[in-house]
């Protein structure tokens, strides 16, 4: 099964793609859809929607997980990241795949152990789940591919306890 993280944002939209087969996994792209800062905010979620298509496209996903949105302090932060995160799951619709959502606190919990981990925690146990010889950068690409991962773990779990 070949899932693909998506860690929403505005700016930078971070993304993983795994294979899973069983309890191995396997990394297969990372990096990030960006948007021009100059950009008016809905032509920058027209940019997103249309390169997140292409994403799709190309690495043909069996699954997308969508990280959910946390509170902020900072409301026009928390607005944006809810807007690329609604272009996500219409993106998503599009293709008909199955769909996860995920808190922070379920990501850290499932690729960490614990969830308040730090970023530098996720990145180290990111690297060492899918054997990388480095973490991946930059950060959003990680958060991808950690929310991929913890969409193979809860699959995982449903099949044993289903």
């Amino acid at each position: 099964m070949i899932i693909l993280g998506i860690d929403p944002g505005t700016a930078s939209t971070g993304f993983g793609v795994v294979a899973s087969q069983g309890s191995k996994l396997k990394v297969i792209d990372y990096g990030v859809v960006s948007t021009p800062a100059g950009q008016a905010p809905h032509l920058r979620l027209k940019t997103l929607f249309d390169d997140l298509l292409t994403l799709f496209e190309r690495v043909k996903p069996d699954a997308i997980a969508i990280e959910q949105l946390f509170f902020s302090n900072n409301a026009r932060t928390a607005i944006a990241v809810g807007e690329a995160r609604g272009v996500a799951l219409l993106a998503a619709a599009t293709i008909s795949v199955e769909v996860g959502e995920y808190t922070p606190l379920q990501v850290k919990q499932s690729v960490v152990g614990y969830g308040k981990a730090t970023k530098s925690q996720v990145q180290y146990m990111v690297k060492a789940i899918l054997c990388l010889k480095e973490k991946p950068r930059p950060d959003d690409a990680a958060d991808g591919l950690a929310i991929a991962i913890c969409h193979s773990h809860s699959r995982r779990m449903a099949k044993h306890t289903g």
